[in-house]
């Protein structure tokens, strides 16, 4: 069985800068969901789009959320996770929102309309690995590039 491995805030960091999907954890009036988003992150927040009357548009407004991303090699059985904790924002600062298409503007896999941007900044990151004798950014089958 391999080992657990704490990462470091900078290795989460960058596992969580290279990622395009992940699930975000949020608490509603009908109990906890998880949606999965493909996502940006610019400077320390990461960046979501989706319809004001979703899940997560209709309850994600200054909640605090918890995002996660990870990856597997079902093979050599290894894998990571990475989850960011902080409170949400809605986007609708005009200069604000230009710095985010700047630096790469989340585009929605899900047809329709995704017109609110909402931004994570994390005030906690932490993350671990099974085994310690690879290197998960190396073993990411698709990356957003850096």
């Amino acid at each position: 069985m391999p080992e657990s491995v704490e990462l470091s805030e900078s290795e989460c960091e960058a596992l969580l800068r290279a990622g395009l999907v992940g699930r975000v954890a949020i608490s509603t009036p009908d109990g906890p969901h998880i949606v999965p988003v493909n996502y940006a992150v610019v400077e320390s927040r990461i960046i979501l789009r989706t319809t004001p009357y979703s899940v997560l548009g209709s309850n994600a407004r200054g909640a605090v959320l918890a995002f996660e991303v990870d990856g597997f090699d079902h093979e050599r059985q290894r894998g990571w996770s990475v989850v960011a904790r902080g409170r949400s924002e809605v986007i609708s600062d005009a200069a604000d929102l230009e710095v985010v298409r700047k630096v790469w503007e989340p585009r929605p896999w899900a047809a329709g309309t995704r017109s609110l941007y909402v931004a994570i900044g994390w005030t906690q990151i932490s993350g671990r690995r099974l085994g310690d004798t690879w290197d998960p950014m190396s073993a990411m089958p698709a990356r957003r590039n850096l």
